[in-house]
């Protein structure tokens, strides 16, 4: 006998032969027993409750926004039969004749919007990059507190400070941009510019105003994409000689765009949907606001605020196709924010 053989009948008598071979010839197939068994897990009752449950507070987000879309055209059906499309290019209010439609209160909407963005986005980007980037842990947690409390405060309080306290101090900038700048731009030019009651309730203080509820929603969502930045990049742009700004320029910030511009989309959504501080602000004007440091205006959402109570069933159904156009109008620009954000690079990493 071998070594070798010696050696086996050794290791046979300590360990056993090895598995699914009795001998040392030629190594058969695996038996049916060591194939390896596909292990399928079972549904509990508690998981088919929870997935049904889920599952339906999900859909009932869809059922409930085609429910409200239901109701407001279904009620502003017999405006919409009276007036067909010019509902959305005329420009006057008049029920009795049936002449009326959104056509001047939509783009004075917009202008409001667009203004309390040019003051919002600035403010919000910095903060939020402060607040990620700079801002010493405990800094952080209280600048994070702020912005949410900035949020939970009551439209009407920001109506009533713009009213009373914004609106005096504010109109002598309003009269400097008209003065230096009406020339170059005839948009800021305002008539009886020497009389202050031509600045007060201008589309530009409801902008102003509208823009501190914008704030809150912009920082707070690009300040969660710019965490998302992947640490490997940070570090190797750290490792590549960036200074914190450098870092923050090539790599947090080109991450988070994608995110960055749906929250802006956000907040353009919520200002054009905002209602109670622009009802109290701004004079209602049934015309297109050409010149927004001029007093006059008005948007949708504060002409259904403030023509509601007194409307007649024609006019209650002209409100609600007024509401219609401004639900289909937000609904779309949110839809257009999910899209770019679900296809950005911060929004991938979120979906992860």
């Amino acid at each position: 006998m071998s070594t070798a053989d010696v050696g086996a009948e050794l290791a046979d008598s300590l360990f056993g032969p090895p598995p699914g071979n009795s001998g040392y010839g030629p190594q058969p197939g695996p038996a049916a027993e060591d194939r390896p068994i596909r292990i399928i897990p079972g549904v509990s009752r508690g998981d088919r409750v929870f997935r049904i449950a889920f599952r339906a507070a999900g859909l009932s987000v869809f059922a409930i926004m085609g429910l409200i879309a239901l109701f407001l055209l279904t009620r502003g059906a017999q405006a919409l039969h009276a007036t067909g499309w010019s509902f959305l290019t005329e420009q006057r209010w008049q029920t009795a004749t049936h002449r009326f439609g959104v056509g001047a209160v939509l783009p004075d909407g917009i202008i409001i919007a667009v203004i309390a963005l040019l003051i919002a986005v600035p403010v919000a980007l910095c903060a939020a990059v402060f607040i990620s980037e700079y801002a010493p842990p405990g800094l952080r947690r209280t600048l994070v507190s702020l912005v949410d409390l900035m949020a939970a405060v009551p439209s009407i309080v920001y109506g009533l400070w713009g009213l009373i306290f914004l609106t005096p101090r504010v109109i002598g900038f309003e009269r400097w941009l008209s003065t230096h700048l009406g020339g170059v731009f005839p948009f800021l030019k305002v008539r009886n510019g020497e009389i202050a009651a031509s600045y007060a309730q201008s589309a530009f203080i409801a902008g102003v105003v509208v823009s501190l509820m914008v704030i809150p929603i912009i920082c707070s969502l690009s300040r969660e994409v710019f965490s998302q930045a992947p640490t490997g990049e940070r570090e190797g742009a750290y490792a590549l000689g960036a200074t914190r700004w450098g870092m923050v320029r090539t790599v947090v910030l080109p991450f988070g765009k994608g995110g960055v511009i749906g929250a802006v989309m956000l907040g353009f959504g919520r200002a054009m949907g905002e209602t109670i501080a622009v009802a109290l602000i701004i004079s209602p004007v049934f015309a297109v606001t050409s010149h927004p440091l001029q007093a006059g205006g008005n948007s949708i959402s504060s002409l259904i605020a403030l023509r509601y109570g007194e409307s007649d069933k024609l006019a209650l159904s002209a409100l609600m196709a007024a509401g219609l156009v401004l639900f289909t109008i937000t609904l779309l620009v949110n839809m257009a924010a999910a899209a770019i954000i679900s296809r950005s690079r911060s929004g991938a990493a979120t979906n992860e």
